[in-house]
């Protein structure tokens, strides 16, 4: 507790254009990993365009690691295939919170992080003040597989008696 920052809530949201694993299709699930935490969504069955819509919360203590995130084809009878893995940055968005903004309009933007060769941002992702709470939403495109990006929402809670940011 004492080197804890506060917790990072992923929500998942969607998969796009995902890979098909299956005869015709997939049954895609995301592990999001950060250290030591692992955490996965439920499986969605046969759709390559899945509606996860589920909230992960990772417990942070350095914001420099990078958090990735595989998506895998459950299989009954085999190893789950994979799907494509992605990883991105949560500092700027970190950044963002330690501003502690208030009294500004929801909706204000507080910056943006442009899609590069040196992420795996599928478009901009922008950082904004939305009823009180600091959002990113993102775009990740998938590497090591032919087709397919998950979006992701990030959103913090502070915890009382942590070190904070």
């Amino acid at each position: 507790m004492d080197n804890l920052l506060g917790l990072l809530r992923i929500h998942v949201i969607r998969g796009v254009n995902l890979a098909v694993r299956d005869v015709r299709s997939s049954d895609p699930y995301v592990i999001v990993r950060l250290g030591k935490q692992k955490l996965k969504t439920r499986v969605v069955r046969k759709n390559v365009n899945p509606e996860w819509n589920e909230d992960l919360t990772l417990s942070i203590a350095d914001p420099s690691i990078p958090i990735k995130i595989q998506v895998f084809d459950k299989d009954t009878f085999s190893l789950d295939d994979k799907m494509g893995d992605a990883e991105f940055d949560i500092g700027p968005f970190v950044e963002a919170v330690r501003m502690r903004l208030q009294n500004v309009p929801s909706g204000t933007l507080i910056t943006n992080i442009q899609a590069s060769t040196q992420n795996c941002l599928a478009e901009e992702s922008n950082i904004v003040w939305e009823n009180g709470i600091v959002k990113q939403r993102m775009i990740l495109r998938l590497r090591n597989v032919e087709s397919g990006e998950v979006e992701l929402q990030l959103g913090w809670i502070d915890i009382p008696g942590s070190r904070g940011l």
